[in-house]
């Protein structure tokens, strides 16, 4: 069994994960409603803990792998926080 990933592998993922960022950016800034951005938000926290994992696997350094699980941690709880907001304003 393979030890480790071709490196070409990881540049690909990168690759995938920069322009998933991209079209998440553009849909964060001209989302038609909020509710569209809100769900664009969390889609860019999602793409940054796979960034960071990729590039954590590309050094070989395990200490990176608790940084998305803060990451998640603040997401879910923001998302939360804005909903919560919008419920109480709108509703």
């Amino acid at each position: 069994m393979i030890d480790t990933l071709p490196v070409w592998v990881i540049y690909t993922t990168f690759l995938f994960l920069f322009a998933a960022m991209g079209f998440s950016l553009y849909r964060l800034m001209a989302g038609p409603t909020i509710n569209d951005r809100i769900a664009a938000m969390d889609l860019v926290a999602s793409i940054v803990m796979g960034l960071i994992l990729a590039y954590a696997v590309l050094i070989r350094n395990a200490l990176l792998f608790d940084v998305p699980v803060i990451i998640s941690l603040i997401s879910f709880i923001s998302t939360v926080a804005v909903s919560t907001y919008l419920k109480q304003k709108h509703g």
